[in-house]
């Protein structure tokens, strides 16, 4: 019950794009598919190397994507962008746009998005285009930056509503740091892709000199764009609460979780390889690779279980652990 409108317009009569229709294109491909293949959105792909992409088109479109009923609803563009300065209104540019009707306001993608909830649980609308940070304002109160985001609607845009947005090496450079994201580089410890995370993921990747993206959400819970494979196998993220009773507790350790017995101290040798306890050290070196757990009074873990020390939840592991107690992983 996911679907998603994917736009990508390169062919503009006046001041040709480079990278839309890749970008469409590539991104289309990764949002059908979860990281293990499984299906994830129902797809609409238009690209202007396919169709002519009128304004007649992307609103009837749109309509059809914000109609219904869905658990998400995702629009993305890829083109031009721009606000009249006469009426101080945004607009996504179609093929024959032109002055005086560029093709689709800000204002009317909002509205539809902003009325479909609760048919339509979650709309999400990701924009690649200049000045697509209009979206969300209130013309007349455009330097209080107010939100007219409706429940359930999330925005995601490459650039201020002051700003250019940028191509490079065939593709646009918002869109690039997205499907990195996308594909795996923004998930979490569960493999979740959220929102928000893509846009963490952007935010830290373009410096203070480049575009800035934009975020703009009123949601009573994360959604998932797609999944990846878990940095961590879920069925060891379950065991958190049986290593770790309460999220104080210092797990002890000795020589006999660690199997290379060539620094083992002369005085612990007669402590034998216990094959449970490797198996466990190696869950818990998992959590350590992944900021979970770290190890007390040592370097590494290694060193830790050598010595006979500990290790203990990181904050992250606290969360998890968490998580794992009340189910929801």
């Amino acid at each position: 019950m996911k679907k998603a409108l994917i736009v990508g317009i390169d062919d503009y009569s006046h001041n040709p794009l480079n990278g839309c229709v890749n970008d469409a294109i590539t991104l289309a491909n990764i949002m059908e598919k979860n990281g293990d293949g499984s299906p994830n959105f129902s797809v609409r792909l238009l690209t202007s190397n396919q169709n002519c992409i009128t304004t007649d088109l992307l609103s009837k479109s749109m309509h059809q994507l914000f109609t219904g009923v869905a658990d998400v609803a995702l629009l993305y563009f890829a083109g031009h962008g721009i606000i009249n300065p006469d009426t101080n209104t945004g607009y996504i540019v179609s093929q024959n746009g032109e002055q005086g009707s560029w093709g689709i306001s800000i204002a009317e993608i909002l509205g539809l998005a902003n009325s479909v909830h609760p048919n339509i649980k979650s709309s999400v609308i990701i924009l690649d285009s200049c000045y697509s940070g209009f979206a969300g304002e209130i013309p007349a109160l455009v330097n209080q930056q107010v939100s007219t985001i409706g429940t359930g609607v999330t925005i995601l845009t490459a650039c201020h509503r002051n700003q250019t947005a940028s191509e490079y090496d065939g593709h646009g450079l918002f869109t690039s740091i997205l499907i990195d994201g996308l594909c795996g580089s923004c998930a979490d410890i569960c493999g979740r892709i959220t929102p928000a995370s893509l846009y963490s993921h952007v935010d830290q990747t373009l410096g203070p000199w480049e575009q800035r993206p934009i975020y703009k959400a009123n949601v009573q819970s994360f959604i998932s764009l797609r999944q990846v494979n878990p940095k961590i196998s879920l069925e060891y993220l379950r065991n958190l609460p049986i290593y770790f009773p309460d999220s104080n507790y210092e797990f002890p350790l000795d020589p006999s979780f660690e199997p290379d017995r060539e620094n083992i101290p002369e005085r612990l040798q007669y402590l034998s390889v216990n094959d449970e306890h490797v198996r466990i050290f190696k869950e818990l070196q998992m959590f350590n690779r992944h900021g979970l757990v770290i190890p007390m009074n040592a370097e590494h873990m290694y060193y830790a279980a050598i010595r006979s020390t500990s290790c203990k939840l990181t904050a992250l592991g606290v969360h998890y652990r968490k998580l794992a107690l009340m189910k929801r992983i």
